[in-house]
């Protein structure tokens, strides 16, 4: 019974820790200012093409007429011990976005890419994929 009990309470416990981190991500008030980070790491080194959003444009309508003006597209290496990141700020962290693509070829193993948006230093979003994750947030 003791050991019934006891694996009860456990659950409970990792339960409420859930709910707790859970929580914690999801009360943050999505249109106060934000520093927002970007962060690619992998499993293996590999090459990636990341698109990215640069600076918060003023509408849809706005990035729709010249999204080069807020996002950059660049070609990066990333490996184990050096992942990429990039910061900006944005009025409303909402609008983050980072797509991801691998340029692996054939015969390579999957890089086992892994991308986050943080917000404030609080995880937005996070996603694994062994190829291209994608890292959105409300706005997309």
């Amino acid at each position: 019974m003791r050991t019934v009990t006891a694996r009860v309470g456990a659950a409970l416990v990792m339960a409420a820790a859930g709910v707790a981190a859970t929580h914690a991500i999801s009360s943050a008030d999505p249109t106060a200012p934000g520093q927002v980070t970007y962060t690619l790491s992998t499993a293996g080194p590999a090459e990636f093409t990341v698109t990215y959003l640069t600076a918060q444009p003023p509408s849809k309508d706005a990035f729709n007429a010249d999204s080069y003006s807020f996002m950059k597209r660049e070609t990066i290496t990333v490996t184990p011990d050096a992942p990429w990141t990039f910061s900006t700020t944005f009025a409303d962290p909402q609008w983050a976005f980072l797509q991801v693509s691998s340029t692996t070829r054939g015969g390579q193993a999957a890089p086992n890419a892994h991308c986050e948006i943080n917000v404030d230093g609080q995880v937005a979003i996070a996603q694994d994929a062994p190829y291209s994750p994608q890292c959105l947030l409300s706005k997309w």
